[in-house]
């Protein structure tokens, strides 16, 4: 039976490696279809609380997981000899970057090494994972033909990036349109048999590096507009213009405007990494992205940019930074979530730490620092809880994300000194001249 035949007497079986914040909601999406679905993951903590039903992902609930491993739709292993059971295998795995900002393809090219002993006959690969136009074909590809498979003949290969948004109250990954682009027509067929069991709306292109840099632009773009409205933060600042109040202003325009918004760095595993992808890979071709560049050194500097105003409003009590108490309000890169990837917080926390101050942080989706590749000496430090005596503690509060589980006006009671970078004491009347300061 073809990979398509067995989707629809529901006898495929699927696999979705790694089980972060892309390939969990997925693979459950798959197994809720009716699909049996493994979940394969090198982290055996994880692989252990999946098999218990347990989530540890905070917007994926337990009761989501519970059932499907009740019924055995769903089980979790770290063995790749699973993938022999197999008819569908989701590459889901990180694609960070290196410390020369070069693209770090480790693990993917880890995973289909580990992959390819029990690839076999019909089965299909799909990358989700980001990455530069030419992945797909020029590093899967051989490694798949090296087993002796011929990809669009014998053995399937798409690409298909994940637009995955954590926490998002309008969109999940069932309904956000799906981008998909194979090999060969067959691929392609076999990519959209698959997709279509879990997405609403499959978007086909013509190719994998067309659906990668589909991809790179959507996040390229986010990533230059929020440049630029970070450094028309920094002029408005100078002027003593609020750019939030000329954003809300500007964007009352119904044609030829799209809102963005500063704040105090990028964060998230997209948009601080996906444009140096394109970059690097445009050398190649001997282009120079200056664009692309540009907007982000601005958005790297802003963390920066934080700690100076941080710097001078302490000044204005008199207060060096050196010996000071600073309290970050949100380690999360975004708000009402527990996804701190790429945070840039830690960059904060880091630049502050430098110049002397004493750090603590506080965030009710973050209870514990996790393991990170870049910010590791702040592993395990632990959320302060949210009392009056805590936030009167301190010499300055910075909030760098904005959640809703804030009190604000006992914040306001307790905090003197607050620099605000998300404009989230906008609409809070009981604030005391100067002492909030935007930055």
């Amino acid at each position: 039976m073809s990979l398509q035949e067995k989707l629809q007497a529901n006898e495929a079986v699927v696999a979705v490696i790694g089980m972060g914040y892309v390939g969990l909601p997925l693979a459950l999406n798959f197994a809720a279809s009716g699909l049996r679905t493994i979940g394969l993951d090198v982290d055996r903590s994880k692989v252990e609380s999946l098999n218990r039903g347990e989530s540890y992902i905070e917007h994926i609930p337990s009761e989501r997981i519970a059932p499907l491993v009740e019924e055995n739709t769903f089980e979790a292993t770290t063995e790749f000899s699973a993938l022999s059971e197999t008819d569908a295998i989701v590459i889901c795995v990180p694609t960070p970057l290196t410390s020369h900002r070069d693209p770090d393809l480790s693990y993917v090219i880890s995973t289909m090494e580990k992959a390819a002993p029990f690839l076999k006959d019909g089965q299909l690969i799909s990358l989700e994972s980001t990455t530069y136009p030419g992945t797909t074909d020029e590093e899967l590809q051989p490694r798949i033909e090296a087993c002796g498979f011929q990809v669009g003949e014998n053995y399937h290969l798409v690409f298909s990036p994940e637009r995955e948004d954590p926490g998002n109250p309008v969109y999940k990954n069932s309904t956000i349109p799906k981008v998909i682009g194979g090999v060969s027509p067959a691929c392609l067929e076999a990519g959209l048999a698959l997709y279509n069991r879990v997405v609403s709306k499959v978007v086909p292109v013509s190719s994998p590096r067309v659906a990668e840099f589909t991809k790179l632009l959507e996040n390229i773009y986010r990533s230059v507009n929020i440049g630029l409205v970070n450094e028309m933060k920094v002029v408005a600042d100078e002027m003593n213009v609020d750019i939030w109040e000329v954003i809300d202003a500007a964007a009352t325009k119904p044609f030829g405007f799209t809102p963005f918004y500063p704040g105090p760095g990028l964060g998230g595993h997209c948009i601080p990494i996906d444009p140096f992808y394109l970059t690097w890979k445009a050398k190649e071709f001997s282009l120079h992205t200056r664009f692309i560049e540009l907007a982000g050194e601005i958005n790297e500097s802003m963390p920066k940019y934080v700690v100076r105003r941080v710097t001078e409003r302490l000044n204005r009590e008199k207060k060096p930074l050196n010996g000071s108490r600073v309290l970050i309000l949100g380690l999360a890169y975004k708000s009402d979530v527990d996804d701190c990837r790429e945070s840039p917080s830690f960059d904060l926390m880091d630049l502050l730490f430098e110049q002397g101050a004493e750090i603590d942080y506080y965030d009710p989706h973050v209870p514990e620092v996790p393991p990170t590749r870049e910010h590791a000496a702040w592993q395990g430090k632990k959320s302060i809880a949210w009392t009056p005596e805590n936030l009167a503690s301190y010499d300055c509060v910075v909030i760098s994300t904005k959640h809703k589980a804030y009190q604000l006006d006992e914040l306001l009671a307790n905090c003197p000194v607050i620099v605000d970078t998300r404009n989230a004491l906008v609409d809070q009347s009981g604030a005391v001249e100067g002492q909030i300061t935007k930055a």
